[in-house]
């Protein structure tokens, strides 16, 4: 096989070998049964000689993927390690380029096979022989080995952690230690003394030293390690690591300072712990208190018998101070190995000892730290508690440590830090309920118990809320009903887990129900002063508060028949009064309450421009729906009519705001007028409706205000629903027959919104609104009075739909599909006029209706290209499945709208009929969207597939058949004077395409490919000359065979990217061999012959 096909079909193996692999990413241990043989047969072809370098890289390839996902500690095991693999293996391994990109995996498995080989029970200078006698000096096995392990701890890929593993399993070997251990543990301390983590050169060097020294103090006897380990430590300190900005270097740092540690001390389990007799939580709770102090060992009892005194070295008030400092560390993983160190070295120490190490980390913990240190110390107290080092005596100074940090949230700036320190703080507390005895925690279960349900429930993170609900999985009720899933979702804690209301408000409101009292004469008194408050934060919490608590006690008093007064005392009344008079700016004795509201509301909408993105919609939601509430209340008289001065000076007004040029100010007032009530409406319906159809309308002033069309588009339902339809009624009250056509020609141009911006799609805002407020005056109108829908409406609004359906984007496709089954299957009554009823309603099912997935394009486009059968939607559906077959679109669109339509073409291949049909509305498609990029461009790539999937094979038979002149012509009018390269790549497939037709055709796109060829853009000439070359191999009978090599050879050898003198005496000389008239330079007022194209602006 060529190298070139190895190497592709390697990259297809390795890609598809990984994807089955990352699967097992979540669940690696189901992959253990199938380790050994997979390792077998890929060691098979390692171990062939016959097997050629790369089918050896590509083993190791594989060997590494496994690796990845299982481990390679659980892996390494399985290596053979008989004596027979080590020369080859360490030959391998000699002959490899350290510095080769694409073989780092090969060198990676060698060195971890190695490592395995070397644990062989035998003296390496068995494998030398007698060096002596030699002719040449041969390099001793364990020179090779250890040269090798030198070699690449100072490279820059993955080698170098495997290098670290070998020299762990090397020199503890008896051999090789008494040999080479002080020699090799100098080579690393110059290593790291010469270099210096501010040059990357440097920061690999130290990287591969500081991994290689932590390996070794981890796997070597303490023994061994003890004379070397002061000095290790001194140079540490010189390296001053904690300074570098090198994350990895800092926790090597670390690891390396807590092996030293445990150097220093003897390996001995400290008899002082606590111990417990049940690591299990549902054991811990099920056992009496009685059973489990049978099972611990108690201090006082054993600590002067068992207790061996031995002194502590001077170092290890270093390393614990090495390791507090690292608890403090800006990155959490340099922190939790930090962690791990204290919990692994204070088991070691004796008791006094370790208690001042705790007491050193309660420090941690105080408010002038930084979030790192809360967090560092809350990791650092788990591990003591997990491990038992963590004293009862010492619970009651952790526990209130603990509770402030399940509550840390420290501001900055504009956001706070915290939650790792919330998450942390949960952590602590796992620990410590499967670390003590029940009776150990009885004093402070309530404390711990209330702080995690807060943080469960109210906690605003989600991984806080998860780990508080975690935490106590069994015994308590309320953290069974907040369990880890439940508290994902954040408006399920607050509004379902809590009890309670919208984010924290709407829980109040919930609550006063069940303490009225409490409510009003204990949290209202506390909240009101908070409302007028200088913190912005509080103040906006505490207003909403006030709201939700009201709220709730008017709705008490209504159902009560109480007055409102039962619950406000005078006090809280002004109050409340007095959050008006903050907010409006307005004092209540200048205006009536209904005035100060209405200046708000109005002021709010106004001023939506100055508030954030996201804070808009809902500042606009809430305005709507107090405008409702304030319209009902306060504008209405007892005759259910409003005064008509005030109706007429809101109504003009808000339709005057509708042209403001504030796109917001718009949005926010096509809202407002879609909110007011029907007494409002009244004689203005024409009014509102003329100026909501202003802002649906695109000019160039206003061609990026998407929002605002879609707000006016949503109203403008809203508007039709509030007042009602009477077919013969006015037009100023109802809508009527006088007014119906005007409203749907306004919600139709805003299906065909199209604009784009730096946002992307925004018209899909526009069009979402449209079809949905289409679908609600439809419903509207065939409930009330369905005479007023025609059937030419009706198969706009319908075909309409189909298009969106069959569109590209997921989102609005699902949408379109929703209200396209919505309409088809209303039944109360049936909406009349639906084009092809009956084959709809074969194609989608009524049974479907809510199960078929539109998101889905494997699902939604088989249905959909079946549309193309009808004739009705063939023009809409080809519309816009030109957009999904040949956009830009992900994949799985392009693949399923593609062969979805490949298939209804294969369909219809013996039907002249249908074919002939489909042809001419794909050219009126075409004709249509001539320089429409958003259309023509994917258009072009269409058929260009289409074309070279065989779907006009029958019009190939016939000499000069109509359909491939036609598109012919409209092509090269498409790309007349283009400078868009994906529109000119498009037509050169098409033109290529368009050669396996009969007659004139094919000397006409001969000619104009060979215009390509010259065009000023470099890749457009290469692109050409390699679809034609492409093309002259796949339809090979459009040309004469006697030029067809030399053809080839000038499109092949020819840099069509040079100079275009260069460029157009070799596009020449293929016009020459194959008689087609050679494109001439002409001046721009004339034209010579009808093949004569001005080719200094074509090509």
């Amino acid at each position: 096989m060529p190298v070139r096909a190895f190497i592709l079909t390697s990259l297809l193996q390795i890609s598809f070998f990984s994807g089955i692999m990352d699967k097992y990413q979540e669940q690696p241990h189901l992959l253990d049964r199938h380790l050994e043989w997979m390792m077998t047969l890929l060691l098979d072809i390692v171990r062939d000689n016959g097997s050629p370098p790369q089918l050896v890289h590509l083993a190791f390839k594989f060997l590494y993927i496994i690796t990845k996902v299982r481990g390679y500690k659980v892996f390494l095991p399985l290596f053979p390690h008989e004596v027979r693999d080590l020369q080859p293996v360490l030959d391998m391994l000699v002959d490899q380029n350290p510095k080769d990109p694409e073989t780092w995996e090969t060198r990676y498995m060698l060195l971890l096979w190695l490592s395995m080989i070397c644990l062989i029970p035998f003296d390496l200078a068995r494998f030398d022989g007698n060096i002596s006698e030699e002719e040449h000096t041969r390099v001793p096995t364990m020179d090779r080995i250890l040269a090798v392990a030198k070699c690449y701890l100072v490279v820059s890929d993955k080698a170098r952690d495997a290098a670290a593993v070998l020299v762990s399993k090397f020199i503890v070997r008896p051999d090789v230690k008494q040999k080479r251990m002080a020699d090799f543990l100098d080579w690393t301390l110059s290593m790291i003394s010469k270099s210096s983590f501010q040059s990357m050169e440097g920061t690999v060097v130290m990287n591969g030293m500081l991994q290689a020294l932590a390996q070794l103090f981890k796997h070597a006897k303490r023994e061994d390690c003890l004379p070397y380990a002061a000095t290790v430590l001194e140079c540490l300190d010189n390296c001053k690591l904690s300074e570098s900005n090198q994350m990895v270097l800092r926790k090597l740092g670390m690891k390396l300072v807590q092996r030293l540690g445990l150097t220093f001390v003897k390996p001995k389990v400290a008899k002082w712990r606590y111990q417990r007799g049940c690591r299990s939580l549902a054991a811990n709770l099920q056992a009496q208190g009685s059973v489990v102090q049978s099972q611990m060992t108690t201090v006082a009892a054993n600590e002067a018998d068992d207790e061996e005194e031995y002194d502590i070295p001077g170092e290890i008030e270093n390393v614990v101070e090495q390791l507090l400092v690292g608890l403090k560390d800006k990155d959490t993983i340099v922190r939790w190995s930090a962690a791990k160190g204290i919990g692994r070295i204070t088991g070691r120490l004796p008791k006094e000892l370790a208690d001042d190490v705790i007491g050193s980390l309660l420090d941690c913990f105080s408010f002038q730290e930084t979030d790192n240190a809360w967090h560092g110390g809350c990791l650092a107290l788990a591990e003591l508690g997990r491990r038992g080092l963590l004293l009862p005596s010492r619970i009651s100074d952790v526990v209130p440590v603990i509770l402030r940090a399940l509550t840390y949230d420290e501001k900055r700036g504009a956001c706070s830090v915290g939650s790792n320190v919330r998450d942390a703080a949960c952590y602590v507390c796992w620990a410590f309920a499967r670390a003590y005895d029940p009776t150990e925690l009885i004093p402070f279960i309530n404390q711990i118990a209330s702080a995690l349900i807060i943080a469960a429930v109210f906690d605003r993170d989600v991984n806080c809320r998860r780990a508080a609900s975690g935490t106590f999985p069994h015994g308590i009720d309320i953290l069974t009903a907040a369990d880890y899933f439940a508290v994902g979702n954040r408006v399920n804690c607050y509004l379902t887990i809590s009890v309670i209301r919208e984010l924290s408000t709407k829980a109040l409101h919930n609550l006063t129900p069940r303490a009225s009292e409490y409510m009003a004469n204990v949290v209202l008194p506390r909240l009101l002063p908070l409302s007028v408050g200088t913190d912005l934060h509080t103040r906006h919490g505490a207003i909403l508060a006030c709201a939700e608590i009201t709220h709730a006690l008017c709705k008490l008093a209504e159902e009560n028949n109480r007055s409102i007064t039962h619950y406000f005392d005078e006090k809280s009344l002004e109050g409340l009064k007095q959050i008006h008079e903050e907010v409006c700016l307005i004092p209540f004795m200048f205006f009536t309450v209904s005035a100060g509201w209405q200046w708000l509301i109005n002021d709010s909408l106004r001023s939506l421009t100055f508030a954030s993105s996201t804070a808009r919609q809902h500042i606009k939601e809430s305005a709507v729906s107090a405008l409702a509430a304030l319209c009902n209340e306060y504008y209405i008289n007892e005759k259910g009519e409003a005064d008509s001065a005030l109706q007429d000076e809101l109504v003009t007004m808000y339709v005057s705001e509708l042209q403001n040029t504030e796109e917001m100010v718009r949005c926010g007032f096509s809202r407002a007028l879609g909110a007011l009530p029907r007494f409002l409406l009244k004689g203005r319906l024409q009014q509102v409706l003329e100026g909501l159809k202003q802002v649906t309308l695109i000019s160039p002033g206003n061609v990026s205000f998407a929002e605002a069309r879609r707000d006016a588009l949503i109203a403008i339902a809203k508007v039709c629903q509030t007042a009602g339809v009477k077919g013969e009624g006015s037009q100023e009250e109802y809508v009527c027959k006088d007014n119906v056509a005007q409203i749907y020609a306004m919600l139709l141009n805003g299906v065909t919104d199209y604009t784009t911006d730096s946002r992307g799609d925004v018209g899909g805002w526009v069009r979402e609104a449209a079809m949905r407020s289409l679908m609600e005056v439809t419903l509207l109108l065939v409930q009330n009075e369905a005479e007023l829908i025609d059937a030419n409406i009706c198969k706009q609004i319908m075909c309409c739909v189909a298009q969106q359906s069959a569109e590209k984007i997921d989102k609005f496709r699902a949408h379109a599909g929703s209200v396209f089954l919505a309409l088809l299957h209303f039944d109360h009554p049936p909406i009349p006029h639906i084009p092809h009823r009956e084959e709809l309603e074969r194609i989608f099912p009524r049974s479907e209706k809510e199960t078929l997935n539109w998101n889905a394009a494997s699902e939604a486009f088989p249905r959909i290209t079946q549309l193309l059968a009808l004739p009705a939607y063939q023009y809409s559906v080809l519309l816009g499945l030109s957009v999904s077959v040949g956009g830009l679109t992900e994949t799985t669109v392009r693949r399923y709208s593609a062969q979805s339509l490949f298939d209804y073409m294969k369909k219809i291949q013996n039907d002249s009929s249908a074919l002939e049909s489909f042809c001419e509305t794909l050219l009126k498609v075409f004709e249509d969207n001539l320089r429409n990029d958003r259309v023509s461009v994917p258009l072009l790539t269409m058929l260009d597939q289409m074309l070279a999937n065989g779907c006009f094979d029958t019009f190939t038979m016939q000499e000069n058949h109509p359909f491939p002149v036609k598109l012919f012509t409209l092509c090269k009018e498409e790309i007349k004077r283009s400078k868009d390269i994906r529109k000119l790549r498009s037509s050169i497939g098409v033109f290529c395409g368009l050669i396996q037709f009969q007659g004139d055709m094919r000397e006409k796109v001969f000619f104009q490919l060979f215009l390509l060829l010259c065009h000023p853009f470099p890749v457009i000439r290469k692109t050409t000359a390699s679809q034609v070359y492409e093309m002259l191999i796949t339809y090979s009978d459009v040309l004469d065979p006697a030029i067809m090599d030399s053809v080839l050879t000038i499109l092949s050898d020819t840099n069509w990217e040079a100079e275009l003198p260069v460029v157009r005496e070799k596009r020449n000389c293929l016009c020459d061999l194959m008689n087609v008239p050679k494109p001439q330079l002409v001046s721009k007022v004339r034209r010579l012959n009808p093949y004569c194209f001005r080719e200094h602006v074509l090509t």
